[in-house]
């Protein structure tokens, strides 16, 4: 089993309905879990990628009625070593 981690940002608070739905993901064969972090707008999906990938994944959460507006890296991004300061030349 390969367990793989994936984040999606949705636009719309998910209704009664959709966080019914949510909850009955976890019986899907394939996810481990499924968490909602209402002030990030945020879901997080715990899969197993042996027998989902990422699409079928976002396809589940909308088929719940979740109104998903992308993918986000779960890495945040780090600085780039060219927009760090270049130091004066020594005199």
């Amino acid at each position: 089993m390969t367990t793989v981690d994936v984040l999606f940002r949705y636009e719309q608070h998910p209704t009664e309905a959709a966080i019914a739905a949510l909850n009955n993901m976890s019986e899907v064969y394939g996810i481990r879990g499924v968490w909602l972090k209402e002030d990030a707008k945020t879901i997080r999906v715990e899969f197993d990628a042996t027998r989902l990938n990422k699409a079928i994944v976002a396809q589940l959460l909308r088929r719940a009625g979740i109104d998903i507006a992308e993918e986000l890296p779960l890495i945040p991004p780090q600085p780039s070593a060219s927009t760090e300061p270049t130091p004066a030349p020594a005199k």
